[in-house]
């Protein structure tokens, strides 16, 4: 049986949409309802929901053989996993954001309130910029705000946060979207009915792409 990890939410939503469309589903997911395992014995595949943090998790430890993640969440966990495909769902962007003006070049020590440590002290390691990591789990907008740091480094998606807190991006860090991965085991010995999957949905995300 393959096992399929997907993020709740819009995202996951999305994502088992695009399974459906290439043929492999579980009409069970469909109905309201609180389940969080659903299986199609017909097909031999279970999916099930997960908080989206832990699908690579689910993933790399082998609870599931492939699942739909975030690329800000692979490059801050630094997940062990093959990266089969770019689903082009969950578009958006790391990015660099501060006070409108503010000159970075100033401070000594940065400043970063973030919620992504790993993936800021890599960016600004690779600018030889020493930095102080303020890890925040809340609206991370309000700290430029408040004088808590000199910038942040956060998803932006539309930029309207951001600009109604009179903040502005700096930099772009690198480009989101959601992946399908696979755990490094079950891509050797399950290969052929995973690549039948990827093969599937790769048809359907091609598609989209064209009538986009």
């Amino acid at each position: 049986m393959i096992k399929i990890a997907l993020p709740k939410g819009r995202l996951g939503d999305r994502a088992y949409s695009i399974f459906k469309k290439a043929g492999w589903y579980c009409s069970e997911m469909e109905e309201e309802n609180r389940k969080l395992i659903f299986t199609n014995a017909e097909q031999d595949i279970q999916f099930f929901w997960s908080k989206p943090g832990d699908v690579g998790t689910y993933v790399e430890r082998g609870a599931a053989d492939i699942g739909v993640v975030g690329k800000d969440i692979l490059q801050e966990d630094d997940t062990d996993v093959y990266e089969l495909l770019d689903l082009g769902i969950g578009k958006c962007y790391m990015a660099v954001a501060s006070m409108k003006g503010k000159d970075l070049d100033e401070p000594e020590i940065l400043r970063v309130a973030t919620k992504y440590p790993e993936t800021a002290k890599r960016f600004f390691q690779s600018k030889g910029r020493d930095i102080d990591i303020i890890k925040l789990n809340g609206s991370i907008e309000i700290a430029p705000v408040i004088d808590l740091s000199d910038c942040i480094v956060d998803i932006v998606e539309t930029g309207t946060t951001l600009r109604e807190n009179d903040l502005e991006v700096r930099e772009k860090v690198f480009d989101i979207s959601a992946r399908l991965i696979a755990n490094r085991i079950s891509y050797r010995f399950q290969y052929q009915r995973i690549q039948d999957i990827l093969e599937g949905i790769r048809r359907v995300v091609d598609t989209d792409d064209k009538d986009n």
